[in-house]
């Protein structure tokens, strides 16, 4: 029987690899730094993260895998394609953003929140991310997506003695772990009824299951999607989104908004368009449902934030993250009717891309406001303009790429993508609930942008702006500004090779 792994090629893994040996490293070393000193962890963490997106560059060239089964080269475990290329440049740059906010973050928190843990936390999570695009098969899949979680539910509850937190954490965790463990039902059928776990072997298997058995694989089709919903937020099981992102540190929100949507959504691509492609007629229509759902509820949800509640900010950042999810729940819909399912993923991943500069850009100012306002409601930022002219642009633009609204042409060209992916699939009902939600979107957007130039109540606040948070923001604007200069190069960016 041919089960033996080949050679592994070290710099196909590399990405990953790096992110998980600098957390070791910077949890060792944190047992020697003294209190005075702990600061330098958080660059050596930056430095790891920069490196380990770099070494993406060395395999742009073309597609590697490793931990393949010998006498079957397409059977592999861990597979550097330009879909895996594109998400791990996605994460890996998302958890960069996060380490310099969380630089901040930390020290404003005068040692409330321990430092080497934060690092070492927030690394291996990161590692997870970036592992799972590239699992290709069920095993590899499950562990990339539980490394990805585990250390985040630690994160979020990571404030000492806040209820808040730890409240939001252990709602977080239960709801994951139950999601978990359906999924890994759902990967125990799977297996049952093909007897393998590498997502190109069950593709082929799956089509020629005894008909006594097409339950069961039914089942586990739909069982294995429901944990990879769970990540993607994607409604009923959004619950835990707007208690998590308000109890977390905000650069973990930021973190949750975007990383954990791209596990989610890398992880839902596979499961569904290597593995089950012959059972698109199960996962396609439960996947239009859930996009039609999901941008709903998210979108109603953020309209009903009052600007004067606490943390409304915050809150309507997060149920706005549930109403984006679904607009990129669409295209993964569409690959199921669509001739051309590659293309309809680019689009996810050309939205997933725009999402993720803009939405980290937001959580970035947010965090900024945050250090003088610290119960970041709506209402804080009237006026911001007075105060800092070049900070209400940047959010007012933001904001306006989230809506899809000129100068932010990005969020407008992702929005066209993702809709024309839907009507490409005579998916025309799923168009016009789209079509409704971005003008329901619009209007809380739109509020809140306005917000920022009325005249301010009573002496505007001054916002110091720290050199880690200047850096965030400044490299979300600018990739927000080159990108609605030139939005093609998002597309081309995202075309992906997964078949």
């Amino acid at each position: 029987m041919s089960s033996l792994v080949q050679s592994v090629d070290w710099l196909a893994i590399a990405p990953p690899t790096i992110t998980a040996v600098v957390g070791l490293v910077v949890l060792v070393a944190d047992l020697f730094i003294g209190d005075a000193k702990k600061a330098v962890l958080g660059w050596v963490s930056v430095a790891g993260l920069a490196v380990s997106a770099l070494m993406l560059l060395p395999i742009l060239d073309g597609d590697r895998a490793t931990f393949c089964l010998t006498g079957d080269t397409s059977a592999c475990s861990y597979t550097a394609d330009r879909f895996t290329l594109v998400i791990q440049f996605l994460v890996l740059g998302g958890a960069l953003l996060t380490a310099l906010l969380s630089v901040t973050a930390l020290k404003d928190a005068n040692r409330e929140l321990p430092e080497g843990e934060f690092w070492f936390l927030l690394l291996s999570s990161a590692a997870g991310a970036a592992l799972l695009p590239a699992s290709r098969d069920l095993a590899t899949l499950i562990v990339a997506l539980e490394v990805a979680s585990l250390p985040a539910f630690a994160l979020v509850g990571i404030k000492r003695g806040d209820k808040k937190s730890s409240e939001a954490a252990l709602k977080f965790f239960l709801s994951s772990v139950t999601a978990t463990a359906v999924s890994l039902m759902g990967v125990s059928f799977v297996y049952a009824t093909t007897g393998t776990l590498y997502l190109t072997q069950i593709a082929d298997k799956i089509q020629h299951v005894d008909g006594q058995f097409h339950t069961l694989a039914q089942a586990g089709v739909v069982l294995t999607l429901i944990g990879f919903a769970f990540k993607t937020a994607a409604v009923p099981f959004h619950f835990w989104v707007p208690d998590t992102y308000v109890g977390a540190p905000l650069p973990i929100a930021a973190y949750l908004s975007v990383i954990g949507k791209a596990v989610g959504f890398s992880g839902l691509i596979l499961v569904t368009v290597v593995a089950f492609p012959s059972y698109a007629d199960v996962w396609g229509p439960a996947l239009a449902a859930l996009a039609a759902l999901t941008m709903t509820v998210g979108n109603v949800g953020a309209l009903r934030q009052q600007a004067t509640r606490a943390y409304s900010a915050v809150r309507l950042l997060a149920w706005s993250s549930v109403g984006q999810a679904g607009y990129l729940l669409v295209p993964i819909a569409a690959a199921a009717y669509s001739k051309d399912a590659e293309k309809a993923i680019g689009s996810t991943v050309a939205y997933a891309l725009m999402y993720a500069v803009v939405n980290l850009g937001a959580f970035a100012v947010a965090a900024l406001v945050g250090r003088t306002r610290p119960l970041n409601r709506i209402s804080d930022y009237r006026g911001l303009y007075a105060a800092s002219p070049l900070l209400a642009l940047v959010l007012g633009f933001f904001l306006l790429c989230l809506a899809g609204l000129p100068p932010g042409i990005i969020g407008l060209f992702a929005k066209v993508t993702v809709f024309s992916a839907a009507v490409d699939a005579g998916l025309g009902w799923l168009a016009v609930v789209m079509a409704v939600n971005v003008v329901i979107a619009l209007f809380y957007y739109l509020q809140w942008t306005t917000l920022l130039f009325r005249a301010p109540e009573g002496e505007p606040a001054e916002h110091r702006v720290p050199a880690p948070l200047t850096a965030a923001i400044a490299l979300t604007a600018v990739l927000g500004v080159v990108l609605s200069g030139a939005p093609q190069l998002v597309l081309r960016f995202s075309a992906t090779s997964l078949f």
